[in-house]
């Protein structure tokens, strides 16, 4: 792992981009076992892929400090430090409305709902490419980048959704991409403008918390319906993720000066307090992702910082890194592993690639998508040598 990062943290991106790859393919596969699966809307239960994306937002929490740290290194003031931290908010939620229209578009959707995606794909990667550090000459990133614009204005014309096809691009749930959005805006803003005070941190985890158990006791009032689009921010649950996800790097900031040794149990700790907060309120809310409620919210949380703490230990304390080497691009090119998939899955159906049943089943299925997952982080690892990656 790279000297000037942590390696924890890079680790633990990485596992979960995996994971994330992983669990999303298995909507391929036949005889899954429910425990890995996820929890239904009406459920009482947590599965393992419910546990991937709030530790994703964990994780951008984590990332927040060292991001605006390395930028306020460089010199850059408080309101170029918030226009970018705009502009990157409003690309993740650009991408994340794509995305959730490709899975209710319409199969009579004139070039097809398949090549729809590929496009979508195109476009993000000739818009979001890092194109300063590739091998193409300057002089084409500014075309590059406007193809890539124009791709995304006609799939929104052509886009046909619904049962029907009657219906046109809308925001829907605003997608994995779009929630991390809303929660990286909000948190990093909040970051920027308390100069990275923790108390100010730790209240606003608080109220987030609050607002999740407000919102699952019907306490909160309703949005005004001109603001509707803040919801995600007001129900509090996501935003609380990467809000805890900062509160810890925070506190390993605080404590490696003169406590390096108090992180790991510090850490442990809160995590204990917060997974023993989710079971001791379970029933009074159940534990449901779908749902959002206040104990799936603690207990992930709770998961995350307990997840920090041990690859902290490993990697960081033990210096024991050269396990995760195989998996390292996953957590250097992130949104270029995320985007792989999105150009494999369409491909296969309009090249209508089947394989043997037994293949998509059970345990040699699973290994067959943790195969995949690996695959696609190869594959990152092998376009970013050659100075292809996205960023935002």
């Amino acid at each position: 792992m790279n000297r000037g990062r942590i390696a924890s943290i890079d680790i633990l991106r990485a596992l979960t981009m995996v994971l994330m790859i992983w669990v999303n393919d298995f909507w391929t596969l036949t005889g899954v076992p429910k425990w890995l699966q996820h929890a239904s809307a009406s459920e009482d239960y947590l599965g393992f892929s419910d546990v991937i994306f709030p530790l994703f937002l964990f994780i951008v929490g984590l990332s927040i400090p060292f991001a605006i740290k390395q930028r306020q290194n460089k010199g850059d003031s408080l309101v170029s430090i918030s226009k970018h931290i705009i502009i990157r908010s409003l690309s993740l939620l650009i991408i994340g409305v794509f995305m959730v229209n490709y899975e209710s578009a319409h199969l009579s959707l004139g070039i097809g709902k398949y090549w729809w995606c590929v496009l979508m794909a195109l476009a993000v990667v000739l818009i979001w490419m890092h194109w300063e550090k590739s091998p193409i000459s300057k002089k084409w990133h500014p075309i590059l980048q406007s193809i890539g614009i124009l791709i995304l204005i006609y799939l929104s014309f052509v886009y046909k959704g619904g049962a029907n096809g009657d219906i046109g691009m809308k925001t829907h749930w605003w997608g994995i991409l779009g929630l991390i959005g809303w929660a990286y805006l909000v948190n990093a803003l909040a970051y920027v403008f308390s100069k990275g005070n923790l108390y100010i941190m730790l209240t606003l985890l608080l109220v987030f918390n609050a607002l999740a158990i407000f919102g699952q006791m019907d306490l909160l009032p309703p949005l005004n319906k001109n603001l509707s689009f803040l919801s995600v921010i007001y129900g509090g649950t996501i935003p609380a993720l990467t809000s805890a996800g900062i509160v810890a790097t925070m506190l390993y900031k605080k404590l490696s000066v003169n406590h390096s040794k108090w992180i790991f149990i510090t850490l442990i700790v809160i995590g204990i307090i917060f997974i023993s907060f989710g079971l001791l309120t379970r029933p009074i809310w159940g534990i449901s992702k779908l749902q959002g409620t206040p104990s799936w919210l603690a207990i992930c949380s709770g998961i995350g910082f307990i997840s920090f703490a041990i690859l902290y230990f490993i990697a960081d304390i033990k210096k024991q890194t050269n396990w995760a080497k195989i998996i390292a691009p996953a957590g250097t090119a992130t949104l270029t592993c995320y985007m792989i998939p999105y150009f494999v899955y369409p491909l296969k159906n309009i090249i209508e690639i089947r394989f043997p049943e037994f293949l998509n089943t059970g345990i040699i299925g699973l290994i067959g998508s943790f195969v995949f997952a690996l695959l696609v982080v190869f594959f990152t690892g092998w376009i970013e040598e050659k100075g292809y990656k996205l960023k935002l």
